[in-house]
């Protein structure tokens, strides 16, 4: 019997991790339906797409900027041992616009608008408001699900675009007053090495990368636990499961995207 304990225990994490994904795919599957059922609150939606979009700019532009010029240096230095500094630029670009600008803006969403929805949410639970939408005929889901992950599919994307613009900015920075670039030239190997699914699967991301991080906000928030413990559990395991899904979505549609 000591023997199959760890196989109990193993069989019931199982169970039990298959069971959490059913209960999120049903929520998401909940949360998209009602975008498409009227009434629509289109004031929560605005105030989402604010939130999400508008207030994360900095953090976003930021965190592209530097990136984008650090990983300018590193190629150069990698690039270096193999008489290759010449690659730069191409590097850079297709560096950030099919994999590092849309991770790093799907975890800086993740750490800042998952975070903050899931709190929001569980404090409203906590409160009792989310039961006093019910009582006012209000779906919670319509009024607090709904709008957040609409806007985050939208608003998400264009995040990423400017983060892949301000990423490649970065290293042109770095490369031509640093490296020794010639200015027109880094632009013109950017520019014509880029191709369009380049682009387009960038944005993709984006917009997956959005939708999991409004919904694991959502989700964690209208399952919290009671209390300030249970607000504060939620807001951890909102990021952590957004982060996780993140990088998981990440490899998989890297794959369908680039895949030979």
């Amino acid at each position: 019997m000591i023997l199959l304990a760890p196989l109990r225990y193993l069989g019931q994490l199982t169970m039990a991790v298959l069971a959490t994904i059913g209960q999120v795919a049903i929520f998401a599957a909940q949360g998209i339906s009602h975008i498409f059922r009227p009434p629509f609150y289109f004031r929560e939606f605005l105030t989402a797409l604010l939130q999400i979009g508008w207030l994360s700019l900095p953090v976003v532009g930021l965190t592209a900027f530097f990136t984008g010029g650090a990983l300018a240096l590193q190629i150069y230095a990698g690039g270096a041992r193999f008489s290759a500094e010449a690659v730069v630029p191409q590097i850079v670009a297709i560096g950030m616009v099919r994999e590092l600008g849309p991770v790093l803006v799907g975890l800086m969403i993740a750490a800042r608008v998952t975070s903050s929805i899931a709190a929001e949410i569980a404090t409203m639970k906590v409160t009792e408001q989310i039961d006093a939408l019910v009582t006012l005929s209000t779906h919670p889901m319509k009024y607090l699900t709904a709008p957040r992950v609409l806007a985050a599919l939208i608003v998400v994307p264009i995040l990423v675009g400017i983060g892949d613009i301000i990423g490649i900015y970065g290293g042109f920075i770095v490369g031509t007053g640093q490296l020794g670039f010639n200015p027109a030239s880094y632009i013109k190997n950017t520019v014509n090495f880029l191709e369009m699914s380049d682009i387009i699967s960038s944005l993709i991301k984006g917009c997956a990368f959005g939708g999991i991080a409004a919904t694991m906000g959502c989700y964690f928030g209208m399952n919290s636990g009671r209390g300030a413990r249970g607000v504060g559990e939620a807001t951890k395991s909102s990021v952590q499961a957004a982060a996780v899904l993140i990088l998981a979505a990440n490899f998989i549609l890297t794959s369908v995207f680039f895949s030979q």
